[in-house]
């Protein structure tokens, strides 16, 4: 172009643009009629994040939809952001008022001859467009308003204010929203520690992100980047040294191999995802019930979990589910070994005798046709829907979603899963949540708050506690251990078995617990009664009494064997009342909530403490709580835990209680258990219960116990000793033997043990069964001995010699007592 004809377009430009300016000037009182500009200026905000936290005010994640912003002070950001930001949007942004003459000049010269060098608005402008106009409309009106509001940040606010403004709303691409959220996207640090080049980089994502992302188009990034660089140092912003060892080291080290389709929403860390989203549930459909954006409106919540706890738990999860799905696979191909070996001697069978109906091939050759389409045709079938259904109601398309389902269906069969939970007894917080393996877009059911699943013998305290206190039983109690017929209601038939087919005669309800004997348990069942088991059972776990049938609280034996439905939650809420002295404690998850401005909002965590103060929450006597406890801590002494608990060495001066549950085919695996200070429920099992089997070598006590145990562990490290309280009032400690669980008789040989009772169910009667078998001993020995005489003088009339073995008049003490001494000594 000629260099007059390039002079008259300047001149014609600068005419037009001052022509321009002046009618802005003039029409900007139509937006300044009725508004106080001052009011609407300081009442302007940001979308924000909310931000999750843990107890200690650790980060856990943010709650964004499109936006993700985090705020920070201009003071806290380097020099060269700020230098490459005027160098880049406007170089005269200490010197205007808003309005740039040449910076409007400059844009008309750059449509004229397509040389982008830097944009025609002012920073000012752009604050002002994207907080009062919509920026996407490309109108006269638009920019008449943009203009306006520029003027009015330029007269109320400082250029300070101004930048920190424009610097945590601008949008950098990727849903980052401000500088810090930007930074941490892009390059994984906080603003504050920016680079030349980087800070050169988010700059440059302002005028056109999708054009000059790094991510998805590296070159023209570094192009631009280094234009701008070169720019910097030509204002003596800085040295040319400076800017090419930054820019050198930024490309040296950049990752491109990152996937063009990251943004901040997909890519946000949550340190715990099943427990947030359990929060956002709860603050959409309880708290704010729509009155507020979490996404949006800023929020600090201020949560009840312990990111320590939680980091241990997570771990601990991943590693026995993942050994659990290995047993249960190799336990699958063993039986799958078994099962090739019969189809061989199926066939040998069916060909010797030429018995067609007896041939598997046929069934076996469909079967493997059909694993093959499962396994390897189905994403090529989803694709072809995909590419070539018109419409959902395509033949093609229904069948690719029915593979689907049916994939999904046969996973939640074949997959072990798993849940743990643990809460504070005191307060019930929530301070670690797992619900499930990898949290993803497959897999984010919550199986610790939501599963419904079968707790097996891990029910049987609940009612065992019942029958604390009603006193119709005690830990004392004598109860047969041998096979039986339990008659329902409906006349039908009930015969439990024993794990392994075992029994062991007489037993004390202790041991009945700790060993999770199946009939002495059904038979303390029977001396309660349904009506008071399941309504104890309900109150503990809390559930509603509309619930009760959907959730198979029925009159049934089966009942007392854990066949009804619980969620991890509601176990490890029914524990925490026996460490709880019978007090029962919702469990939380939200302390408070905080808006933008650090104002607390709401205080879940206080308002449930206030009402539950109100309500009558004594749901169990601290005696009934004391004496389950005291039972309980049998179970991990020598009980069914005793193995976990020993593969930890211990808890340090720490009491501790538990039960494991295994349910009916070894589909469920449960512990729950506590300490003075927590308790934590673990479960492992399918999603689709009912259909597999863990296998016989994964019940609760070496599946679920070893995690269980571990946390425990862990999470208690730090803290001193404790015992479970005992009240000072309404029990009573009596010497009881082993055997009987009666009063000790003067002079008894036998083992004794202490135990305690609510007052009034002492034992009243002494053992007397030394002294009968004692007597027994006597007349057994006198009948031997005549027999024996007898024996003799035949042998002598019939000249016969014999040498009878020697009779042992020791008679050896019962199993049990040794083991019940075991467990309370």
């Amino acid at each position: 172009m000629h260099r007059t004809t390039r002079l008259i377009i300047i001149i014609t430009l600068s005419l037009l643009a001052v022509i321009g300016f002046s009618v802005i000037v003039s029409q900007s009182s139509l937006f300044a009629g009725s508004t106080n500009s001052l009011e609407l200026l300081e009442n302007t905000q940001n979308a924000l994040p909310s931000r999750v936290l843990d107890r200690n005010g650790e980060l856990i994640t943010l709650f964004f939809s499109e936006e993700r912003r985090e705020p920070i002070e201009l003071l806290e950001l380097p020099d060269h952001l700020i230098y490459a930001l005027i160098t880049r949007e406007d170089r005269t942004f200490f010197n205007h008022r808003g309005f740039s003459i040449q910076g409007t000049t400059r844009a008309l010269w750059n449509l004229v001859t397509g040389n982008y060098i830097s944009g025609g608005s002012t920073i000012t402008q752009q604050l002002a467009g994207y907080l009062f106009a919509d920026r996407s409309e490309f109108s006269i009106s638009r920019k008449l308003r943009e203009l306006w509001w520029a003027l009015q940040l330029e007269k109320y606010w400082t250029k300070n204010q101004i930048l920190e403004k424009y610097l945590n709303t601008m949008f950098f691409g990727h849903g980052a929203y401000g500088i810090e959220a930007a930074s941490k996207f892009y390059f994984g640090h906080s603003a504050q520690q920016l680079t030349l080049a980087q800070s050169v980089i988010l700059v440059i994502q302002l005028a056109n992100p999708s054009r000059y992302s790094p991510i998805r188009h590296p070159n023209q990034a570094r192009t631009i980047q280094q234009r701008v660089l070169n720019q910097m140092v030509e204002l003596d912003y800085v040295t040319a040294e400076e800017a090419q060892r930054s820019f050198e080291e930024f490309w040296q080290s950049y990752d491109y191999t990152r996937s063009s389709r990251s943004a901040a929403f997909f890519e946000r860390k949550d340190a715990a995802p099943y427990f947030t989203e359990y929060i956002r549930y709860l603050l959409e459909n309880e708290y704010l019930l729509g009155s507020a954006d979490i996404n949006k409106d800023g929020f600090t919540i201020h949560t009840t979990l312990d990111l320590n706890h939680q980091r241990i738990a997570e771990r601990l999860m991943q590693e026995g589910i993942a050994r659990s799905n290995r047993i249960y696979l190799a336990n699958s191909s063993t039986s799958a070994s078994v099962g090739r070996n019969v189809v061989a001697l199926t066939e040998m069978l069916s060909l010797a005798f030429g018995i067609r109906g007896f041939r598997a091939g046929g069934g076996n050759s469909r079967r493997k046709a059909l694993n093959y389409y499962l396994d390897n045709l189905t994403g090529v079938l989803d694709i072809s829907s995909l590419l070539f259904s018109i419409d959902d109601n395509d033949a093609l398309r229904i069948a690719s979603q029915q593979t689907q389902s049916l994939l999904l269906e046969n996973e939640q069969r074949t997959t072990v899963e798993g849940a743990l939970i643990a809460i504070e007894n005191g307060s019930g917080h929530i301070l670690a949540m797992v619900g499930g393996n990898q949290f993803e877009s497959r897999n984010q059911f919550n199986r610790a708050t939501n599963a419904r699943v079968e707790p097996g013998s891990a029910f049987k305290p609940l009612y065992y506690a019942a029958g604390i206190e009603k006193r119709v039983i005690t830990p004392a109690t004598l109860i047969y251990d041998a096979p039986v017929v339990f008659w329902n209601d409906d006349g039908t038939p009930y015969i439990p078995q024993n794990y392994r087919g075992e029994w062991q005669g007489p037993v004390l309800a202790r041991m009945a617990l700790a060993r999770s004997m199946n009939v002495p348990s059904l038979r303390v069942l029977e001396k309660i009664g349904f009506s008071d088991a399941l309504e104890t059972a309900r109150l503990l776990l809390g559930i509603e009494k509309e619930e009760m049938i959907a959730r198979n609280f029925v009159r049934r034996y089966p009942v007392g064997l854990g066949v009804v439905e619980v969620s991890p939650l509601e176990m490890a809420r029914a524990f925490s009342i026996f460490a709880n002295q019978g007090v029962a404690v919702d469990p939380i998850s939200i302390r408070y909530i905080e808006d933008r401005n650090g104002r607390v909002i709401l205080e879940p965590d206080k308002s449930q403490k206030e009402r539950e103060r109100n309500e009558h929450r004594q749901f169990i006597s601290p005696q009934t709580a004391y004496i389950m406890t005291n039972m309980l801590e049998s179970t991990t002494n020598a009980g069914t835990l005793r193995y976990a608990v020993g593969n930890v060495e211990g808890f340090d001066g720490i009491s501790i209680a538990g039960k494991t549950g295994t349910t009916q085919n070894w589909a469920d695996a449960w512990t729950v258990g506590y300490t003075p200070y927590y308790t934590t429920a673990v479960w492992l099992g399918f999603d689709r219960g009912g259909f597999n089997s863990l296998g016989t070598n994964q019940t609760g006590a070496v599946t679920a116990g070893p995690i269980w145990a571990r946390y425990m562990k862990e999470v208690h490290a730090n803290l001193a000793p404790r015992s479970f309280p005992v009240p000072a009032q309404g029990l009573s400690r009596r010497r009881v033997t082993a055997r009987s669980g009666m009063l000790v008789p003067t002079h008894y040989r036998g083992r004794v043990i202490d135990e305690y009772f609510i007052a009034g169910t002492v034992p009243r009667q002494y053992d007397t069964f030394a002294s009968f078998e004692a007597s027994q001993s006597d007349l057994l020995l006198d009948r031997l001995r005549n027999n024996l005489f007898t024996a003799r003088s035949d042998d002598i009339l019939l000249g016969i010699e014999s040498n009878p073995a020697p009779v042992d008049g020791e008679f050896s003490i019962d199993e049990n007592e040794e083991d019940l001494e075991s467990l309370l000594n």
